[in-house]
């Protein structure tokens, strides 16, 4: 043909195309409702795959008990992966598993033990199971305690102890040896982790040894390259629903969901990543417990507090990057549901706030004064870290568990 008969085909041949698929959308609008309900009884009843997502945001309205507990478990993370899973999780499922776990290494730290118990008693009223992995095994791969288990079980206890008395719901709470665990079902363990190993190039294992507080310039030992593998093993051998971790296990978590792609499994693990706490110091992103004016420990006295909060990075008038604000907002206020602040009738007087953002404004304005916001977080903490401290003192376990504590090397 010559071009313009040529042209002239194209255009009728791109005419007949435009057409047909026209017609078939309009066939498909028709049968929309058919191929959700068909897709719907096809899926498993607790998938929580994003397509499944889609279509349960579009199609499913949740009960407003269901909304409750959603709104419940979403306040826990600074992030979410997806909101949507988490919605059709909750409307299918009454009992999510939700994951969390810790390396027993040295004492407790506020965020580790407040913020934890803080979020434990949510997922739990929100009707999740959770399950604590007490990382013993894990704790040895990093070294830390040395790399001696019985030291590692000593911390493990004292953790537990910790939680006891600051008020963990325990009800739906399970706490799991590592060790124990994966020696027990050594044969569905290992098998998972090796597959996890195979499916992943070096480079991506490495983007994920932040989880140990490690950097991928570090000189890490095979044992630390392992490591990563076995964390994302974890969240298939406990059957979890939810990963509640902090925004620090995030790579991890995330290479679980990959994982997922690469098995072609439906229901992947919702990532729910709660905000990690600075140091008390300025320019701390974290806390740390080699710097004992970084943190509050959880059974630290009174006097202990009180210093560690006059001696914090609290510039007047500014809210970001405040690490006394950031107390009062992920610790006290969930705890209390009001802030305190106690002061001279000439300097405004007595005054309780009910939300972070009427603190922020007034601090951010001149009105709420650095060393009248440090005495009230001072007396609220103390509050909070008291039942703690007799728990130590007075239960003779406890006492000794803490006393192994402070003589061991971290």
């Amino acid at each position: 043909k010559n071009p313009l008969q040529f042209r002239n085909s194209v255009k009728k041949e791109k005419k007949t195309l435009v057409s047909f698929i026209r017609r078939r959308l309009i066939l498909m609008a028709d049968q929309s409702s058919d191929i959700v309900n068909t897709l719907s009884s096809e899926m498993e009843a607790v998938s929580v795959s994003s397509t499944q997502a889609s279509s349960s945001s579009d199609g499913l309205q949740m009960s407003e008990e269901v909304e409750k507990r959603y709104k419940i478990v979403r306040s826990i993370g600074e992030e979410c992966i997806q909101e949507e899973e988490l919605k059709n999780l909750l409307a299918k499922k009454a009992t999510p598993i939700c994951y969390d776990g810790f390396e027993p290494s040295g004492r407790m730290h506020i965020a580790q033990g407040v913020m934890k118990v803080i979020n434990v008693n949510k997922m739990t009223s929100a009707g999740c199971r959770v399950k604590i992995w007490i990382a013993d095994w894990f704790a040895q791969l990093n070294n830390k305690m040395g790399g001696d288990l019985k030291k590692i079980r000593v911390v493990g206890e004292y953790f537990q102890e910790i939680w006891k008395a600051a008020g963990m719901d325990n009800d739906k709470v399970e706490f799991l040896w590592s060790s124990e665990e994966i020696n027990s079902k050594a044969d569905k363990y290992w098998p998972l982790v090796m597959d996890i190993a195979r499916k992943n190039k070096l480079p991506r294992v490495l983007r994920c040894v932040q989880i140990m507080g490690r950097s991928e310039t570090d000189e890490l030992s095979a044992a630390q390259i392992l490591y990563p593998c076995m964390q994302c093993a974890d969240i298939f051998f406990l059957e979890a629903d939810i990963c509640q971790l902090g925004m620090d296990q995030r790579k991890v978590n995330v290479l679980a969901r990959e994982y997922c792609d690469d098995i072609k499994r439906k229901n992947k693990p919702i990532i729910l990543s709660h905000h990690m706490l600075p140091g008390l110091q300025q320019g701390q992103e974290k806390m740390s417990k080699s710097d004992p004016l970084s943190a509050i420990f959880m059974e630290d006295e009174e006097a202990e507090v009180n210093v560690k909060i006059k001696k914090a990075y609290c510039p007047p008038k500014i809210v970001q990057g405040n690490p006394c604000l950031e107390y009062i907002k992920y610790i006290i206020l969930p705890w209390f549901d009001e802030f305190t602040v106690e002061r001279n009738e000439e300097y405004g007087g007595n005054k309780t706030y009910k939300s972070f953002e009427e603190i922020a404004a007034e601090y951010e304005r001149g009105e709420l004064h650095p060393g009248d916001l440090k005495k009230g977080l001072m007396n609220a903490l103390n509050k909070i870290l008291q039942p703690v401290r007799d728990h130590f003192k007075t239960d003779a376990r406890a006492k000794n568990l803490l006393k192994q504590i402070k003589v061991t090397k971290i």
